[in-house]
């Protein structure tokens, strides 16, 4: 499953993506899925499995505008967004 992470500011999302390589986190910065109509018009990529370490790195900065995190899901030809919490 993929996770992103979304921001009203494409400032913290950039320096969010930076921040998780910089911990090990293998993630990249990307256009928002124009099915989440939310944020910036970016946010930053991840593996699920790696959201316990993205979700600390997320902790050790003040991201004023970070939105959440939501899980991609591809079905059937399309890309649903839900939001995620973990689990």
């Amino acid at each position: 499953m993929t996770i992103i992470a979304v921001f009203r500011s494409r400032a913290q999302c950039l320096d969010y993506g930076e921040r998780l390589k910089s911990h090990g986190v293998f993630a990249e910065t990307v256009p928002a899925p124009k099915e989440a109509k939310i944020g910036c018009g970016l946010c930053v990529r991840f593996d699920a499995r790696q959201f316990v370490r993205a979700r600390a790195v997320l902790h050790t900065a003040r991201y004023s505008a970070f939105k959440g995190f939501y899980k991609m899901e591809f079905t059937g030809g399309g890309v649903s967004v839900l939001p995620y919490y973990g689990g």
